[in-house]
Order: structure tokens, then C-alpha cells, then sequence
């Protein structure tokens, strides 16, 4: 099949493990891909050039201005932003190729898995975790905060069939150390919006997403996984205010 009029907009930094495994998802769909890379010293470019990528270089500006500067990059009438650790299947690039050639929408979103402990995490928070991800180019921006960006398009959005494979969390001490260093980023965004720590509702808050995940979105289904994923949900909520309290405590004094 032809390549489509597309461009796959990455970025990255220290991906060498991920990024081939997600080029090659890729490579025969677009026409081109563009990545923006920080801070690498596990020459995730040489293997992206391997595949004719447009390799560029910058400082880490956040998640959000990161994503806006590789879109900026591409060149082609279409835009697919996904991350270095994540992989098109063939339903997904299937739906990618009907949706660019009827040309009848501005976006497209499309549902995301993990693959977590050994398994497809196909319940509780984590699925089908929509992302919006397809547009056309110049018609949409990432937006909101550094973190925890959303992608914003003008004009008509539609579903398309076919998950996003994200390959995130290889073990547990990148998950707890991913969540330590996005907490961190979380910081100022909750100081800013003048939150607390309360001992009655930050614990309450806590219980709801187990509950949440593990029982309204049927988490126990994904078996201990399932549960691991909703306990986590739980820890890292009560990680996330404990840290704002001793950030306010830090402040008072």
C-alpha cells in the first residue's frame, strides 16, 4: 500500500528499549516521521534515523509545549502524535488509513491499553483511556497544563476503531518512580489552584478511585493486575496530597 499524506509526530528522550518497536508500527502507514528529542545519551536517534526519521534536538520544555513543538515540525497534510512508547496495531493504522482517505472529519481519538504485569489491561481506569491523537495539520494544539495535556481540535472529531498499544511500565520502580517525578510536576499546578490536604476527603478521594476502578469499571476482571492498577490508583492519590501537605507545611514555616 501507498503511504499516507501523514506525519507521525514523536517525542522523546532516553527511549532506545521503546522506539524501535514503535517506528516499525509506523513506518509503512506515513510518509513521514518526525521526532524532537531531549536530553538523549542512549542514541534513540541513531535508531530513529534507521527508519529515515527527521531527527530534531531541544531542551525539555514540559509535556504539552514538547508535543506543540514536533507538531509545529510536520510537514504533511495529517498528523498522528503518539508517544515512543506506545505502538499502532494494524486495526488501529487500518482505521488511521479509511479516516485520512474519506477526508470527512478534522480528528479522530481512538482507545489506548497498557500492558501491564504480564497482560493488556482491558478494565478499570486504565481502558479504553480515549486519546485524541489524528488531525489534520495546523487545525488543532495540545493544551491545558504542562502535564496531563489534551489535545484540542477545531471542527468535526470522530471515533475510529483499533487501540494504541502504550508499553509504559516495564516494572514497578518505573511506575513508582514515574509517579514520583509526575507528582512533582502536579505540585504547583494544585498550589496554584489553592487545594489542601484535608484527613477527611483526601482519604475519601483515595477510596473512590479503588472503587471506582476496581468495581464501577470492573478492574477485578484484569485478575491481581486489575487489583494492583486500582490499589495504585488509591496510593497515588493519597502520594499526591501528602506530598502537596508537606509542600503548604514547608511554606508556613
Amino acid at each position: 500500500m501507498n503511504k499516507l499524506p501523514l506525519s507521525v509526530a514523536i517525542i522523546a528522550s532516553n527511549e532506545r528499549p521503546n522506539i524501535e518497536r514503535c517506528l516499525k508500527s509506523v513506518v509503512d502507514l506515513a510518509a513521514e516521521i518526525v521526532l524532537l528529542i531531549n536530553d538523549c545519551t542512549d542514541g534513540t536517534d541513531e535508531v530513529a534515523k534507521q527508519f529515515d526519521a527527521r531527527v530534531y534536538y531541544d531542551t525539555w520544555h514540559g509535556f504539552r509545549d514538547q508535543k506543540n513543538l514536533v507538531l509545529d515540525k510536520a510537514t504533511q497534510p495529517w498528523v498522528l502524535s503518539i508517544d515512543a512508547d506506545e505502538v499502532v496495531t494494524p486495526e488501529l493504522a487500518a482505521s488511521i488509513r479509511a479516516f485520512v482517505e474519506a477526508d470527512n472529519a478534522d480528528g479522530a481519538y481512538f482507545a489506548r491499553k497498557v500492558w501491564f504485569l504480564g497482560r493488556w489491561i482491558l478494565h478499570g481506569d486504565w481502558y479504553p483511556d480515549y486519546s485524541l491523537r489524528l488531525l489534520r495539520r495546523g487545525g488543532g494544539r495540545w493544551c491545558g497544563e504542562s502535564i496531563h495535556e489534551k489535545m484540542q481540535v477545531n471542527g468535526r472529531i470522530v471515533k475510529i476503531a483499533g487501540d494504541l498499544e502504550h508499553y509504559s511500565f516495564p516494572t514497578f520502580n518505573t511506575q513508582l518512580n514515574k509517579m514520583a517525578s509526575f507528582t512533582d510536576a502536579l505540585l504547583p499546578i494544585y498550589l496554584r489552584e489553592g487545594r489542601t490536604c484535608s484527613p477527611i476527603f483526601t482519604p475519601l478521594r483515595a477510596l473512590w478511585r479503588f472503587f471506582r476502578c476496581y468495581v464501577i469499571k470492573l478492574g477485578f476482571l484484569d485478575g491481581f493486575p486489575g487489583f494492583y492498577v486500582a490499589s495504585f490508583q488509591f496510593f497515588s492519590t493519597l502520594f499526591r496530597y501528602a506530598r502537596l501537605y508537606e509542600e503548604i507545611d514547608k511554606d508556613a514555616k
